[in-house]
């Protein structure tokens, strides 16, 4: 169904520019491409293969050539019997190429984006259900958790944002299905590494930001993290923002500056005031004008204000697209987001919540959010930090943990190829607030068991960093694990039983 020729690939790389040089006519017959690729298991008859990433071994070429790729695009030239095009950036030729095979499918959609260190999927499924709500399953989601093209159908995602190929192929696939929006969360990593290259969204959203994804993989940078969000901003029609993100001030002057409309929420001074009232689960906006028409109280099945106003982006989002109003309230009312906030009432009266929080300002967050609804009993936290990426984490997470919890419990998670009790180490080191009580135990399980055992009747309990997350990253491989949620409900029946 989708194809490109030789003569079209290179038409369109020396229109941007990518092409370094092309074989003469004579010694690269012309070709039609029915499929792409970047991955060597991935390969089909008349396959484009991409040799993209710091990593990218000769091996894997030589793999895809064996299952009979003839034609492929590098920044490098290999000694292979396949012909090769040369290009000055493998990943912005990816995005170009990927949106031309697939006709340009974006044109076809409208997108709304999300960024930020903290919220960006819960942010998703709450513009995802309003908008579902409202034009039923013509809804794309391509979330860090779940993916759908068809608006009935989902399944796990790979990455918060896929890579180009993925990305265009999935948006092909929803315009297929007759879908008309695209709900999408935007990493800073996405930017980075062009995924969204020439993308312009009809709607961004930005939600806060933070110290995060500062390795030698991600970002040397806070600085340079930093301008990967921002890039949302400029390749958006129109932007909602936080007014009380961190460094709002250089947001609003990148908008002004490049005369792209916004609208804020927040505190008082917002355009979208976001009220706090005293059930924790309800807020209400109150803006002096109301130019979308969407003032009045609003309810969710989550706790805590970081949650309300996830709710007030979503809800100007939809508003400023002109989504109709008459079911935003509902849809909030029964928005469930997997692994967010998962609520256990444990047999002694504490409360427990199994959350995704892996950085510091979600884990900041829901120590606030224990605080306030027990406001006399201990906050405690059951958590770890990925290896092998996102170093910065690990003293962003003491630093939380000194500043919000009375209990550290600090375990494994994801540890990949490093030792979790040194990455424990790294978070202890930055705990700096001698009154928190903390403890070691690398067997996650048995971690979430302590944590929990911890517990006294006026206290809360965190079991932060996977969610749902159903494995365990150990040594390059997919460990099963049964869930945080799982065990959560299995100490809880124990102790019912006892």
């Amino acid at each position: 169904m989708y194809t490109i020729t030789t003569t079209e690939l290179y038409t369109l790389l020396r229109n941007h520019q990518l092409l370094v040089s092309s074989p003469i006519d004579d010694t690269l017959p012309e070709q039609t491409f029915h499929h792409l690729s970047y991955d060597s298991r991935d390969v089909q008859a008349q396959t484009l293969f991409f040799c993209k990433g710091f990593a990218f071994k000769e091996s894997l070429l030589l793999d895809a050539i064996t299952k009979g790729v003839t034609v492929y695009l590098s920044e490098i030239s290999y000694d292979t019997k396949a012909n090769e095009i040369l290009v000055t950036d493998i990943r912005e030729a990816m995005a170009v190429i990927a949106q031309a095979f697939y006709r340009h499918p974006q044109d076809q959609l409208i997108k709304i984006a999300m960024t930020g260190t903290k919220g960006k999927t819960t942010v998703a499924y709450f513009v995802h259900k309003i908008l579902k709500d409202a034009y039923g399953p013509k809804v794309a989601l391509f979330s860090s958790e779940e993916t759908t093209t068809d608006g009935v159908h989902y399944h796990p995602s790979v990455l918060t944002t896929p890579e180009a190929l993925v990305l265009y192929q999935q948006m092909a696939q929803a315009v297929e299905n007759g879908l008309t929006h695209v709900v999408m969360e935007v990493s800073s990593q996405a930017y980075k590494t062009k995924r969204v290259f020439g993308l312009t969204f009809d709607l961004g959203i930005f939600l806060n930001i933070s110290p995060d994804h500062i390795s030698p993989i991600e970002h040397e940078t806070f600085e340079e993290y930093f301008l990967c969000k921002q890039e949302l901003l400029l390749h958006s029609k129109k932007m909602v923002m936080n007014h009380e993100s961190d460094h709002f001030e250089v947001l609003e002057n990148l908008c002004q500056t490049n005369h792209i409309p916004y609208l804020t929420y927040g505190g008082s001074t917002a355009d979208y005031p976001v009220i706090a009232t005293d059930d924790p689960r309800t807020f209400e906006l109150k803006s002096a004008t109301d130019p979308l028409a969407i003032n009045g109280d609003y309810a969710l099945t989550m706790f805590g204000h970081f949650n309300h106003e996830n709710a007030a982006a979503a809800l100007l989002a939809t508003a400023w697209l002109g989504t109709p109003r008459n079911h935003m309230k509902e849809s909030l009312s029964k928005c469930v987001i997997p692994g967010r906030m998962t609520l256990f009432d444990l047999p002694n009266g504490a409360l427990a919540f199994v959350d995704f929080a892996h950085n510091y300002l979600s884990l900041l967050s829901m120590g606030q959010l224990a605080k306030e609804i027990r406001p006399h009993g201990k906050a405690i936290v059951m958590t770890g930090s990925a290896g092998g990426k996102a170093l910065s984490r690990r003293k962003d997470m003491g630093l939380a943990i000194t500043q919000i919890y009375d209990v550290a419990v600090l375990t494994s998670d994801d540890p990949n190829f490093e030792n979790p009790n040194a990455i424990a180490e790294e978070i202890q080191q930055a705990i700096e607030n001698p009154e928190v009580t903390v403890y070691r135990e690398m067997n996650r399980e048995q971690a979430i068991y302590l944590a929990l055992s911890l517990a006294g009747p006026n206290d809360v309990v965190v079991l932060a960093g996977k969610g749902n997350e159903a494995s365990m990253k150990i040594e390059g491989h997919d460990a099963p694990y049964d869930g945080d949620a799982i065990y959560a409900q299995k100490w809880i029946a124990t102790q019912k039983e006892a």
